[in-house]
């Protein structure tokens, strides 16, 4: 496989020094693989720091500035980054009034966050988690014991966020956080495999005229396989199998924050027709979309595919969500 890097050992690192000198509002410590945000100590406020396997740009660094997160801390490619990294990142973004750390729920992701948080906390820096679990596919699978964390990570940062940047204190971000992932739900359908800079080659063999439903960010297996299907029926599979999830904690009767997130390789015209479908399935079963996010966002390297993420969002999710925000991935009010 053709790949535009130099070597598959460097390169994090030359993407950190890439987006180092396209983003100079950002400060980028390569060799600690911390990203933080340049401000971040600045007038008080929560800081929130996530962090995770490189490879699905722009989560995590591409969502560190205004609005969003305070540091990010990538990992090797699918490997989670270690505690030295977060206590790092922890420590340059604490000002006094506690650290959010979001953490999606992949083992070794878990593990050194909770590391992380208990080092920090012997410093005497207060430390909230919040796990996102959005995933309706499947559970107990490969890397994750209950299930997996996708989309809605992006739905917890953006409006933790907000709220951070409101001046709210730790526990009340906190709990907005936790209640953005129970609203949430997400399910993803790969159309190839992606391929891992160290390997090579796909990570899995997915047959032509094949699609996977419910695959993970990693690869990691689904549902079910099937035969190639049209966006409407794919759409109609996704967003039913959120729906009915989302049904057996507390019916959808209000508005939706709706996310058709690109796994890497789907171009945007393909992207934006899916949306077409995945709304045409929503009105149909009398939800309405309030605010909706199309493009990629929580990638899988070079898969082609996508998912769909939904949030019950009240009204102060959709104002934190309208919150001005300004990172490298995602802007606008600013």
């Amino acid at each position: 496989m053709k790949m535009l890097i130099n070597s598959p050992e460097a390169v994090v690192a030359d993407a950190l020094r890439g987006l180092a000198a396209a983003h100079p509002d950002l400060d980028v410590d390569v060799e600690a693989r911390v990203v933080v945000r340049r401000d971040a100590r600045a007038g008080g406020r929560v800081g929130l720091v996530s962090g995770g396997g490189s490879g699905h740009e722009p989560l995590h660094a591409g969502f560190v500035g205004y609005g969003m997160l305070s540091a990010a801390c990538p990992g090797e490619v699918f490997t989670s980054p270690v505690p030295d990294q977060m206590v790092r990142a922890i420590k340059a973004v604490d000002c006094g009034q506690g650290v959010l750390l979001v953490v999606k729920n992949y083992t070794g992701d878990v593990l050194n966050f909770d590391m992380a948080a208990e080092l920090a906390e012997e410093d005497g820096i207060r430390v909230e988690r919040v796990l996102v679990n959005d995933d309706v596919a499947v559970t107990d699978s490969l890397y994750t014991a209950g299930r997996r964390g996708t989309g809605a990570t992006l739905f917890v940062e953006k409006i933790a966020g907000a709220a951070a940047e409101e001046g709210a204190p730790l526990e009340q971000v906190a709990a907005l956080a936790r209640r953005v992932n129970e609203a949430s739900g997400s399910f993803g359908v790969a159309l190839s495999a992606c391929t891992t800079p160290a390997k090579g080659s796909p990570t899995f063999d997915l047959p032509d005229g094949e699609l996977e439903l419910g695959i993970g960010i990693h690869g990691e297996p689904g549902r079910e396989r099937r035969p190639m299907m049209p966006a409407a029926e794919i759409a109609e599979v996704a967003v039913g199998t959120v729906l009915d999830d989302m049904a057996n904690t507390a019916p959808v009767d209000g508005p939706v924050l709706a996310l058709v997130n690109g796994m890497g390789a789907t171009p945007l015209l393909e992207l934006y027709g899916f949306h077409a479908e995945v709304a045409r399935v929503l009105e149909a079963r009398g939800v309405r979309v309030a605010r909706a996010l199309v493009g990629n966002y929580v990638t899988s390297l070079d898969m082609a595919g996508c998912s769909v993420t939904l949030c019950r969002a009240d009204e102060e999710m959709l104002r934190l969500w309208d919150a001005p925000v300004q990172t490298a991935a995602l802007r606008w009010g600013r």
